[in-house]
């Protein structure tokens, strides 16, 4: 498409910023390792899910809104962290159970359910994807939302890769940590802690 400037070098850039770790990735892979390849999955795309929710935000103008208001962004924000946090304080209360395969998951849609909700609740998304994506798009272009969505999809895509990716890799070391229950217990706990510091993270950052 003419109107998007060096979509290689989007495209570069894309799996550069997949290679960084963030609370998607620690989410994910906490997940991955507490409850198995199949819940990583869901959470994964539970996560694109919510991606993809601030591609069309972004597209349509309505990320703006966001972007310039503090007390908007202020709510999501907390309540993003509140939701990280009550899901940590979850984990803490509700021991994994390995001897029976119905107690020691949470139902799929209820993980993805999560993934979804920890993605759109992060505010930071969209203000990432306002800053990145206009530097692709030819100047003074007055309508962008072809460009704009094109190019997020292209983030969407590479990141699901890589989120999959995140999984098989992580799926072993959790099979590992699960098939002993004292140490499936203190797993839990101590994802549940990974959970609580991300909220904390998100909760007190400027």
């Amino acid at each position: 498409m003419n109107d998007i400037v060096n979509y290689w070098g989007f495209l570069t850039a894309c799996i550069l910023l997949n290679l960084t770790p963030g609370s998607d990735t620690i989410y994910i892979i906490t997940r991955t390792i507490a409850e198995g390849k199949r819940s990583g999955i869901v959470s994964a795309l539970g996560i694109q899910t919510g991606m993809l929710f601030h591609v069309l935000a972004v597209s349509l103008g309505l990320a703006g809104v966001v972007a310039h208001s503090t007390m908007l962004f202020a709510i999501l924000k907390y309540a993003g962290a509140a939701y990280l946090l009550y899901l940590g304080i979850k984990m803490w209360r509700e021991p994994l159970v390995i001897d029976n395969p119905n107690l020691d998951k949470l139902p799929l849609y209820k993980i993805y359910r999560q993934g979804v909700i920890t993605n759109v609740l992060n505010p930071k998304v969209v203000l990432f994807f306002l800053a990145l994506l206009p530097q692709f798009v030819t100047s003074n272009l007055e309508n962008t939302f072809l460009p704009f969505l094109l190019l997020g999809l292209t983030l969407l895509s590479t990141s699901t890769v890589w989120c999959i990716i995140l999984v098989i890799a992580a799926s072993p070391l959790g099979c590992l940590l699960r098939n002993n229950q004292k140490i499936g217990s203190w797993l839990n706990k101590i994802c549940g802690t990974i959970f609580v510091g991300l909220a904390m993270k998100i909760g007190l950052e400027k």
